[in-house]
């Protein structure tokens, strides 16, 4: 086949425009199939068609999960970390319409380690010489700034990794340039601190949620104790109301 041959979706059977190719390892695939894709996916090219097909399938199942979603807190600006407490899941979004979106909807058991990335960024300041070039300060001078990441890692079948930038635009510690062996202490700065509490709360939200899972999980696996009944003198396990299982009396007295 020629490079200019017609090309057609192996998904959705539409013609393909000439950019509009997504290759994949035994198919092709246009750009609106595309898009439905999670947003967090990176592994297309290594795809085949059935692969593709079965994560679109997951998709338009997550539009229901979306539906029954009720956010009870929020974090972040343009990117947000979005909780429903009561369902225990939560998103990352910068949508504003989650029914349009359709954003994965995540358990919390399925988070596997969360960890925060605070990204610093020197810039030099530089002086105009007399000769009108531009050139470095004695001692040289720097402006510092921040941007606040939180890097959820999952155990999803489409991806492992969700980063979060939290600021919409990055923090400056400082209203001039200073002297490098002058940089100030960033914690000390309102919107540094703002920003890093905001980081280690979703951070313990969310681990502490999923701990909280596994230990109801761990629970339930346990084998029941056998208990003496107090009542008629049988041992037994307890039954789901914590009650006898021979006469129905509670076995806690």
């Amino acid at each position: 086949m020629g490079l200019f041959d017609k090309k057609y979706c192996s998904i959705c059977g539409d013609k393909i425009g000439l950019l509009g190719n997504r290759k994949l390892e035994d198919g092709n695939l246009c750009k609106k199939c595309a898009a439905k894709l999670s947003p967090f996916f990176s592994e297309r090219r290594h795809s085949t068609v059935d692969d593709i097909k079965e994560q679109l399938q997951y998709r338009e199942d997550n539009k229901d999960a979306v539906a029954a979603f009720h956010t009870t807190r929020s974090f972040g600006e343009d990117t947000k970390v979005l909780i429903d407490e009561d369902a225990r899941k939560f998103v990352v979004t910068r949508a504003r319409n989650l029914a349009e979106a359709n954003p994965d909807v995540l358990d919390y058991g399925m988070v596997t380690g969360v960890d925060i990335d605070i990204d610093e960024d020197s810039d030099e300041k530089m002086r105009e010489d007399n000769e009108g070039h531009s050139v470095s300060y004695d001692p040289p001078r720097y402006e510092y700034s921040y941007d606040f990441n939180i890097v959820i890692r999952v155990n999803h079948p489409y991806f492992d990794t969700i980063k979060v930038q939290l600021n919409s635009s990055s923090v400056y510690t400082t209203e001039h340039a200073v002297i490098a062996v002058q940089k100030p202490v960033p914690d000390n700065h309102p919107e540094y601190s703002k920003y890093k509490a905001m980081c280690e709360e979703i951070k313990e939200t969310l681990l502490g949620a999923r701990q909280q899972v596994r230990d109801e999980k761990a629970a339930q696996a346990a084998p029941p104790t056998v208990a003496r009944c107090p009542y008629c003198g049988a041992n037994s396990t307890p039954d789901a109301s914590g009650c006898c299982a021979y006469c129905g009396s509670p076995l806690n007295g």
